[in-house]
């Protein structure tokens, strides 16, 4: 800290520095707490360098890991980091981000990856836990794997680097840029460590090929729904990574649950999305009366065919087995839903298109899913 103190002193705008490797194609909540440190050195007039690792990604970053990762074809790496480069835009600002490719470095002649790999000795590089861990249980440890924390060092040398930010899982990446950027003549990186972001069960790290994510593609309901399922002793992280606030502790769990998943949709999805993935939560859990298993009912074989129109009554009466007069008395009052939402009651024909797929509730136990 003491460093990054000097450094700021000095009154000039420092290059910041990201990498994010394109292993997959969408950011997550996880990148959002490093990409949220990064906006907040943009405000404050600094300059974000964010490196797509479109190189680095094809060797793997062995961070955490306990066996080597599979590693994507070029097209795959290329297409995410494309996606991913337009969805970082959604927490930094476009105008204001130099984005840059580890491939127009990297790809090096031999002579002077040579002149790299002579920098780093071998008792460096096992000073690791997860190398030194998997070189004592003998497990299988690839040279490349153990260049690349270099290679990620050699990418603060080529863009200046005075500010490295990274997970806690990062530290010993960013500690050795520096050492790298040093044996290159250069000042040497401070490196700032963010805490990193509890997945879905609370437990592991948020990650895309642990399943326990939440992307900012999602859809606002789905966005709102995943974030509704986090334990709640992980709130207070998800509070201070996301909100950059405390959990408030007048509110009972559940609402700050709420809270939060309102203020992340509205965040990624614009003001008022938030209310309105709220409402749809509630709309779906107030039908906890649905079995799991639902009959089947065929639309053609109730007398609705075509794309048009459907005489709903028809339709209640036929799988329920009730009168038309009764299935529209039915109707009137309110009695069928939906998909758990009532029908209106002056609505006896609907498009055939708002049926199929969907569940058609008659008074409180009756269910059929129509199908096509």
């Amino acid at each position: 800290e003491g460093m990054l103190e000097k450094q700021l002193a000095e009154g000039r705008p420092l290059r910041v520095k990201l990498g994010i490797d394109p292993t997959a194609p969408d950011i997550h909540l996880g990148h959002v707490v490093v990409l949220t440190k990064l906006a907040q050195f943009q405000a404050a007039g600094h300059q974000v360098v964010l490196i797509i690792g479109d190189y680095t990604a094809r060797v793997g970053d062995p961070s955490g890991r306990d066996a080597q990762r599979p590693v994507l074809s070029g097209e795959e790496i290329d297409a995410n980091a494309a996606t991913f480069t337009e969805q970082a835009f959604k927490v930094l600002d476009r105008d204001r981000t130099e984005v840059r490719f580890n491939g127009e470095w990297l790809d090096m002649p031999a002579s002077e990856l040579f002149a790299l790999a002579g920098q780093v000795t071998v008792a460096q590089l096992l000073a690791r836990d997860d190398f030194r861990k998997r070189m004592e249980e003998q497990r299988p440890l690839s040279v490349l794997e153990l260049l690349y924390p270099v290679l990620q060092g050699y990418d603060s040398v080529a863009i200046r680097s005075d500010l490295e930010i990274g997970g806690t899982d990062q530290k010993f990446n960013l500690l050795l840029g520096r050492d790298i950027q040093q044996a290159y003549g250069q000042a040497g990186q401070s490196v700032m460590t963010l805490p990193i972001l509890p997945g879905l069960d609370g437990e592991r790290r948020m990650s895309k090929s642990l399943g326990n994510y939440v992307a900012l593609t999602d859809p606002p309901e789905e966005m709102f729904g995943k974030l509704m399922s986090i334990p709640d002793a992980a709130m207070p992280a998800y509070y201070r990574l996301l909100l950059l606030c405390e959990q408030p502790e007048e509110l009972p769990a559940v609402q700050a649950k709420r809270e939060l998943a309102r203020r992340l949709v509205d965040r990624f999805h614009g003001e008022g999305a938030g209310g309105a993935a709220e409402a749809h939560f509630d709309r779906v859990h107030k039908r906890r009366e649905v079995p799991d298993e639902i009959p089947e009912a065929g639309l053609a074989k109730h007398g609705a065919d075509g794309d048009g129109e459907v005489h709903l009554p028809a339709v209640i009466a036929s799988v329920f087995g009730v009168s038309s007069s009764e299935a529209r008395r039915l109707i009137r009052q309110g009695g069928v839903k939906l998909d758990g939402e009532s029908v209106p009651g002056d609505r006896l024909d609907l498009p055939r298109s708002e049926l199929e797929g969907r569940v058609l509730q008659v008074g409180k136990r009756r269910f059929a899913r129509l199908v096509a």
